[in-house]
């Protein structure tokens, strides 16, 4: 046992033992160690971007994630925390174009090309891509760092471009125009979960579009009025629609009416997509600028005029004035030019939801665009497999928020308009040829590929499409013989995860598709594609299907639902078991954090100044199963605090010397050392109930109220009685049961307090003589406490008798403490006390009595008749008195309770006045009103004790003093 100093520093440890765990390859799993004594546990980290920094969130995330990793170690399973991060696409090269562009590097990636900026990009990554991975071993993060993984490693995108083939080989992931969200500052198009709906207050335009006779000239004073929240996208106007059984317009069946500015008739359309009581029931039709629109335009065969472009500037289309214009200064524009004609009729005030990049943070356009679309796989057993139960979500309420999203998907738009990512696996030719030709030119590229060493699987796992006709290689084989000599121009594409086979289609004036994946496209894989797939490796057989996953609720739709697809889709089961949702983190006033408020810490900070177990136990005491947590610094002291208070309690067994883990003896147990180690039972069974339920802050005040209360605060003050005396058997024995204690008790605390655990597990001593496998060399694979059985507490005595009687005695103790506060005695001074026991009293307990009570003296008095007056306090086991003869000087400190007794009246009187007053109960917010109402109990509890104190003091005489 080596000595533990005096004070508890964090840095001293925390790097001391995390070195030592990784040199000891304590988190790294083996396949070959799993086996029906030793199950496989595992769960894979959600990878932060790569170029990120520890914020509060992680903090959350990965400290529950440890707890259940260390939790699972401790329960002999045999565990893997797969770790890695995210090359988060639109992230990564929004943050580089920008520092490039501070640079003076470039204007736009253009500028540079893609071969260049790429090359920019890999340099970032080098230089800020292991920082959270450093951040997040300064937590204690317990992963497998032999197994990280990053989504643009090349085994990993060989995964990616493996299932892109197979997708498009299925016909699940197709090419075509449609209307997508674009995001106009990144260029690129975003899937519907990737748009945050913002509540903005903007403005409704009325206009006016001049009715056309037949003759096709504007008739005076005949209008189709129109309201729209975006007059710019008039410009690109092709129909001014109606509903067919309006009343107001069906005699407009077949006319046409003036689209301002532009000048051009359009035609006036009915249909049933129009809700007639919106504004006038007339809908001005722009179909490559809104979703509805397009559906409307496909319907009745219009044009799709594109005015706004990629870049978010107006195009040639918009006309001459209005060409290059940035979108918003062409509103104000049209608005302008409007007026002037007089067919501006009114504008309203209008409060809507606007569409907005979560990425960019500006207003994303609907936007006519050709891009790749993938058609869900395996929908019905994903839906199912949430639904039957075979994956539990925590807390369930997010069932229904899955399976709503999940009966109602629309196609993912895949394909992103960025250069850093995983470019689709593509390639396409046009040649004018026969459909032989064309078959053989395929062929004779595939031939070639197989000639330079490309492996047959790895050509078998190809796909082409020719006139966009899907085609196996087989299939195209039997083409090949086709004898039409029919020469036209044909599209050739081919998709292939072969990197010789795509050199040969390079070769051969094949184009890869220029446009790269969605981030979530490789994220979705993240649970198999990490361990080895395609290839049935060790690791994928023995840790897939995962057990947890620890998330957002943020993201049930881009990631948990995806993974839950691909697992079935790729793997044919679940990829995880389990799925526990956490809250958002926010400031103490419910505000989410951010960088702009100014309320969001730097985790590092914290644990430079507190430690990493204080801010993980802080967090962690302050996180409900599913809810959003309300961060407050104060908890990370507490957690520094309760750091101190076991480093201390440690510390205090140590300075008593004598035998480590001795043997406790039945027949010398106190009732004190009965009531701790029955505490102790309790304390495992919650503890491990509430980690088995996933209710982590529940596990977490367990642990406080054992340690600092039951423990510390009672049974260590308990125990003085017997490490202050002279028997050295008794003492021998209270030190054999505060070891049982703290050893328990380290590894209840490990999962949340890994560093100061580890310290004090070897510090102590406890690791001796246990095997390696088993605590001897770390507390982490020491096993998890089991709450004492029925032959554990006969053997030694332990009855529910022996834990009602402490639990009276300590409330006496309450009571004698309080009788000293109510007459203002100073804890700290020793004063004599009288108890009149109902039983007979032993030497032992009346020396605790003493010691609890700090009490001068206690006499034991069952005849005791105390002076009228006499403070005192009534329990189960007799009465204790406080003798206040030369104690208080009695009318003095009637004076003071009587003073003391008016100013709460008066603080009374203040709040009550507050809550009588109707117009503060309904308008003050409802934080307020409830601190006024605990205000006013708190006042008038204090008013009781006072008046108590003071009809004590009543009965005391002058001479008393």
């Amino acid at each position: 046992m080596s000595e533990i100093p005096k004070a508890y520093e964090p840095k001293n440890v925390e790097d001391k033992w995390y070195n030592f765990w990784i040199e000891h390859g304590c988190f790294t799993a083996e396949p070959a160690r799993v086996g029906a004594k030793r199950p496989a546990y595992s769960i894979v980290i959600p990878p932060p971007n790569v170029t990120g920094v520890l914020h509060m969130g992680h903090v959350l995330n990965n400290a529950i994630q440890d707890i259940l990793c260390r939790k699972a170690r401790m329960d002999g399973k045999e565990v893997l925390w797969l770790p890695g991060t995210d090359h988060a696409g639109i992230a990564t090269q929004a943050v580089v174009e920008k520092a490039l562009r501070k640079q003076g590097v470039m204007k736009h990636r253009d500028d540079l090309g893609r071969e260049k900026f790429l090359q920019h990009v890999w340099a970032w990554k080098e230089k800020h891509g292991g920082i959270i991975i450093q951040q997040l071993k300064k937590l204690g993060c317990s992963c497998d760092w032999s197994r990280e993984r990053f989504t643009m490693d090349p085994a990993y995108s060989k995964c990616v471009q493996r299932v892109f083939v197979r997708l498009f080989k299925k016909g699940l992931i197709y090419r075509g125009k449609r209307m997508v969200n674009w995001d106009p500052a990144a260029r690129t198009a975003l899937s519907d979960e990737e748009v945050e709906m913002i509540e903005e207050k903007g403005h409704l335009w009325h206009l006016k579009y001049p009715l056309l006779d037949e003759q096709g000239r504007p008739k005076a004073d005949e209008f189709l009025v129109v309201a729209t929240t975006r007059p710019e996208t008039m410009l690109g106007d092709e129909a001014v629609a109606v509903h067919p059984q309006d009343p107001r317009y069906m005699h407009l069946a077949g006319r046409k009416c003036l689209l301002p500015i532009q000048n051009k008739p359009i035609p006036i359309i009915f249909d049933e997509l129009v809700d007639p009581k919106f504004g006038t029931g007339c809908v001005k039709v722009t179909p490559a600028h809104d979703n509805a629109d397009y559906e409307m335009a496909t319907r009745h065969n219009l044009p799709f005029t594109v005015v706004i472009g990629p870049d978010g500037r107006m195009t040639e289309a918009a006309g001459e004035d209005f060409d290059g214009m940035d979108r918003m200064e062409a509103r104000q524009a049209v608005i302008e030019e409007l007026t002037e004609q007089g067919l501006l009729l009114k504008v309203e005030d209008y409060v809507h939801n606007v569409g907005y990049s979560q990425r960019s943070h500006v207003p994303i356009e609907p936007y006519l665009s050709e891009q790749w679309f993938l058609k869900y796989p395996s929908v019905e057993a994903s839906i199912k497999a949430v639904e039957e139960g075979r994956i539990v979500f925590h807390p369930d309420r997010w069932v229904k928020t899955y399976t709503h999203w999940m009966y109602n998907l629309r196609d993912w738009c895949i394909s992103r308009q960025l250069w850093w990512g995983h470019r689709i696996p593509v390639w396409s030719k046009c040649i004018e040829a026969t459909e032989k030709d064309a078959c053989d030119a395929v062929l004779a590229t595939i031939n070639l590929a197989a000639q330079k060493g490309e492996n047959a699987g790895e050509l078998e796992e190809l796909a082409v499409l020719l006139d966009n006709e899907r085609l196996s290689k087989e299939q195209l084989l039997e083409r090949a013989k086709s004898r039409s000599s029919e020469i036209k121009q044909r599209q050739i594409l081919v998709c292939t995860s072969s990197a010789i086979l795509a050199d040969c289609l390079v070769a051969n004036g094949f184009v890869q598709d220029p446009d790269v994946l969605d981030t979530w496209f490789s994220s979705w894989l993240w649970p198999f594609a990490t361990m080895g797939w395609p290839e049935m490796t060790d690791t994928l057989k023995t840790f897939y299907p995962t057990s947890d996953l620890v998330t957002g609720p943020d993201i049930i739709f881009f990631w948990v639902a995806r993974m839950i697809m691909a697992g079935y889709e790729f793997m044919g089961d679940l990829p995880f078991r389990n799925v526990y949702f956490t809250g958002i983190i926010r400031d103490k006033l419910g505000r989410k954090m951010s960088k702009s408020l100014g309320n969001s810490p730097d985790p590092l900070d914290l644990i430079d100044r507190y430690g990493a177990d204080a801010l993980r136990f802080g967090t962690m005491r302050a996180a409900p199963l599913g809810q959003d947590v309300l961060f407050d610094e104060k908890d990370v002291e507490l957690g520094r605090n309760f750091c101190n208070k076991l480093w201390n309690a440690c510390r205090f067994r140590q300075m008593q010397g004598g035998k480590s883990e001795g043997e406790i003896v039945p027949e010398l147990l106190t009732s004190d050392d009965k009531w701790i180690l029955l505490r102790l039972d309790a304390a495992i069974r919650e503890i491990t109930e509430a980690l088995e339920s996933y209710r982590f802050n529940e596990a977490a005040h367990v642990l406080y109220r054992f340690f600092w209360s039951e423990y510390c605060d009672w049974y260590l003050e308990a125990c003085k009685a017997v490490l202050q005396g002279n028997d050295a058997a008794q003492k021998e024995n209270t030190l054999a049961v505060m070891d049982f204690i703290l050893s328990n008790t380290l590894r209840l605390f490990h999962p949340y307090l890994p560093f100061i655990t580890e310290e004090l597990w070897q510090g102590m001593g406890f690791n001796n003589d246990l095997p390696e496998t088993q605590g001897g060399c770390t507390i982490m694979n020491a096993r998890w406490p089991k709450p004492l059985d029925d032959d554990f507490k006969a053997h030694y005595g332990l009855e529910a008798k022996h834990a009602e009687f402490v639990e009276h005695k300590y409330e006496l103790v309450r009571q004698g403490r309080n009788l000293r506060r109510a007459i203002n005695l100073p804890p700290q001074k020793k004063v004599p006390y009288v108890f009149k026991p109902l039983n007979p009293v032993s030497d032992y307990e009346a020396a605790v009595l003493k010691c609890l009570l700090n009490a001068e003296k206690i006499t034991i008095d069952p005849y005791y008749v105390p002076p009228k007056g006499t403070p005192s306090a009534h329990s189960p086991l007799g009465e204790l008195c406080l003798p206040l003869e030369g104690l208080v000087d009695v009318e003095a400190e009637k004076a003071r309770l009587q003073k003391e007794l008016a100013k709460i009246s008066a603080e009374i009187a203040k709040v009550q006045q507050k809550l009588d007053n109707p117009n503060f109960v309904q308008k003050v917010p409802p934080a307020v009103l409830e601190e006024h109402r605990r205000r006013l109990s708190e006042w008038e509890g204090k008013q009781k004790h006072a008046q108590a104190a003071l009809e004590a003091l009543e009965g005391q005489t002058p001479s008393s003093s």
